[in-house]
């Protein structure tokens, strides 16, 4: 431990005149926003992790809240009894079971900011948790690399509990934006990227492989490079989509095509088989009926048309 067990209860005495920040977990993200806060004198870390007493575990927990300069506690009510706000960092998986253990010990006005991966329903279910005990939440979305970035890494807010956190964060360089007050909309935004970032190395993993198969690389990247320099992102997705909806039927039957390729080189075609089925159900709408043959100007006419025939 950071300090020894009847050393501990310092910090329920201790006059605030830093901003206390304190954490439930302390892995990997933990420690790298609370290694980049270490560097603001008025500022004090608790943090309290289940493993600090597990012994495969318990070096590592350790050497993180020493690097951190974090006060490593035995007990989440030291955290939760002392701090201005609470950092709970753990896995998605985990992060409503956790809500309700620390339930019985939240105190009112506790600012409670819950940055796990959990979805936006989950999110809704720990921030009544958290007011029942009337404290306020933040759903805390991380959209980037924490090693890079630490306690800079881009942040979105939603929740009761936003406002309040960035006031209290203000002096400390954090970059976080507030999306809303509803809890789980920011995490919404980070799933949905997710489709697209994740969903775009696995697409690309496919075609390098094709690509690599066939000893074409250079030539399909230089192709799909002059397609692609000199756009926006948004001008690129906006034709893509717009093009697509009135093209579905023909793209998907070229996509068969590919797939059959792929298949006879014994080469995973996953990603193709995905889309292609997304295309044939795009086509089952008959968007090409709807705007007359002629392609639609914006990406939102699309969506809004798929909504309506659905």
């Amino acid at each position: 431990m950071a300090r020894r067990k009847n050393e501990t209860f310092w910090i329920l005495n201790e006059r605030r005149n830093k901003m206390h920040l304190g954490f439930i977990g302390f892995g990997e993200a933990a420690f790298e926003l609370a290694l980049g806060l270490s560097k603001y004198e008025n500022i004090r870390v608790t943090a309290y992790d289940p493993l600090w007493d597990v012994e495969e575990f318990s070096a590592l927990v350790l050497k993180r809240a020493n690097e951190a300069n974090a006060m490593l506690v035995e007990s989440p009510e030291l955290v939760l009894n002392a701090v201005d706000a609470v950092i709970v960092a753990v896995p998605a998986n985990k992060a409503l079971e956790v809500s309700k253990q620390l339930k019985p010990i939240i105190i009112k006005d506790c600012i409670y900011i819950d940055v796990s991966a959990s979805g936006p329903d989950v999110k809704k279910e720990i921030a009544l948790n958290v007011n029942e005990q009337g404290g306020k939440f933040v759903d805390a979305a991380m959209m980037g690399p924490l090693p890079v970035y630490k306690h800079k890494v881009p942040i979105l807010g939603s929740g009761d509990g936003t406002d309040i956190f960035l006031d209290l964060m203000k002096d400390y360089e954090m970059n976080m934006t507030k999306v809303s007050n509803i809890p789980g909309e920011a995490t919404a935004v980070k799933l949905i990227r997710s489709i697209h970032m994740k969903g775009v190395a696995a697409l690309y993993l496919e075609l390098l492989e094709a690509a690599y198969k066939f000893n074409v690389e250079n030539l399909v990247i230089d192709s799909i490079s002059e397609t692609m320099n000199g756009r926006s992102f948004e001008e690129t997705m906006n034709r893509l989509v717009t093009g697509t909806s009135i093209h579905a039927l023909r793209r998907s039957i070229e996509l068969g095509g590919t797939i059959d390729m792929l298949d006879a080189a014994n080469i995973d075609s996953m990603m193709s088989q995905a889309a292609k089925v997304k295309l044939e159900k795009l086509a089952d709408l008959n968007l090409r009926e709807k705007f007359k043959g002629e392609k639609p100007e914006h990406w939102l006419q699309v969506i809004e048309a798929c909504k309506v025939i659905s």
